[in-house]
């Protein structure tokens, strides 16, 4: 497959669009990398591509666009079936894969986002409410990743907690992911973060937690 029929808009410090992106690396699959300045002007093709949400990731296979991350997920094993399942074979773990996944982007991510944010005399209870939607997803993982012994669909999605929960801890000075508390997601972040296909698109964590410092959590006027 030639890398012009794969093409990825997205953001390299931006958890989204590495969902895709590993998801390619792990099926083998070539693709274009299409880096979109979000702090500034969007590109035209972005626009085009993604008219209505207008933000990445966006992949475009053979000039047709498909966006939001959790879509593209589902295009990705849906298309290219020939090697490394993303998803369970079963139809019942396929379904409990596809809700934790809902579950991480739903619950927890918007949890951790408020604790990061919050005000410091609010932040204890915003730590708590994360710690909350945490917790079912600690005991949800009963092996070396949510996929069994390989990366599958819920670690992909949970990319997010693996590498941005720790740069979050290091940028904002607080910690949420603690090993007393949750000794096997922190184990399965370990795991994850070095894995080798995994390093091969994931920041590196100092550059992550420069990004987060200086421009997402940065006192604003």
């Amino acid at each position: 497959m030639g890398e012009e029929e794969v093409q990825v808009f997205g953001f390299r410090s931006g958890p989204f669009s590495l969902r895709v992106e590993l998801a390619l690396k792990l099926k083998g699959v070539h693709y274009q990398h299409i880096d979109e300045d979000l702090l500034n002007k969007k590109s035209d093709l972005l626009l085009k591509y993604n008219p209505i949400y207008k933000k990445v990731p966006v992949l475009v296979h053979h000039g047709k666009p498909i966006s939001e991350s959790l879509l593209i997920l589902e295009y990705i094993e849906e298309t290219w079936t020939e090697n490394y399942a993303i998803l369970p074979q079963h139809p019942h773990q396929r379904a409990l894969a596809r809700f934790w996944a809902k579950y991480i982007d739903d619950k927890i991510v918007p949890a951790v986002q408020k604790a990061a944010r919050s005000k410091e005399e609010e932040r204890e209870k915003s730590i708590e409410e994360a710690h909350e939607a945490l917790e079912p997803l600690e005991k949800e993982l009963k092996n070396k990743f949510f996929g069994g012994d390989k990366i599958g669909f819920v670690d992909i999605v949970g990319l997010i907690l693996a590498c941005w929960i720790p740069a979050t801890e290091e940028a904002v000075g607080f910690e949420l992911l603690s090993p007393h508390k949750f000794p096997n997601l922190t184990k399965w972040s370990q795991e994850f973060v070095n894995h080798s296909i995994a390093k091969e698109v994931l920041p590196q964590k100092d550059a992550l937690v420069a990004f987060l410092k200086n421009v997402v959590f940065a006192p604003r006027n």
